[in-house]
């Protein structure tokens, strides 16, 4: 049981750290504006997000039958405590390791997906702003009672047949 929990931390650490390789070409993607790439990008990382979930299920799982075991290990027990009641020091050592792993790898992407999340922001801008260049609107001095830009539209095109 202690070995497929350090297994599926193993493939968790492992498919978080495919996760942030997948967000560095969703920067680039994003920076350059490339739609087709990010395109792909998001399928494989809704892929990625999959595998996450099931890994993570499995992992829960675990973690309550060994609990089962032991009548002293609750919801709040640490992990680096819970992983300390392991069979024996060389599998306490391996599980410790690799909830580290997977510790930096979870923090890396979720640092990733908060520089993602500007970017796609600044991209998103972007994109609105030659919008509005090639729909002739143009931004006032002044904002809305929202906060937001008040955009003006003027007509280019009569419309009317």
């Amino acid at each position: 049981m202690w070995q497929n929990l350090i297994e599926t931390l193993d493939g968790l650490s492992e498919t978080y750290d495919n996760l942030v390789n997948l967000g560095e070409r969703k920067r680039a993607a994003l920076v350059s504006i490339d739609a087709k790439s990010l395109s792909e990008i998001l399928d494989e990382e809704h892929i990625l997000i999959a595998k996450i979930q099931k890994l993570e299920q499995n992992r829960v799982k675990i973690l309550k039958d060994l609990s089962k075991s032991d009548k002293t290990i609750t919801e709040k027990t640490r992990a680096t405590d819970f992983y300390r009641s392991a069979t024996s020091r060389v599998i306490e050592q391996k599980l410790i390791a690799a909830h580290n792993r997977l510790s930096k790898n979870v923090e890396r992407a979720l640092q990733l997906r908060e520089n993602n999340q500007v970017l796609a922001q600044c991209a998103l801008d972007a994109v609105q702003f030659q919008l509005n260049k090639l729909n002739g609107a143009a931004v006032e001095p002044t904002y809305s009672g929202t906060g937001s830009d008040i955009v003006s539209h003027k007509k280019n095109f009569d419309f009317e047949a």
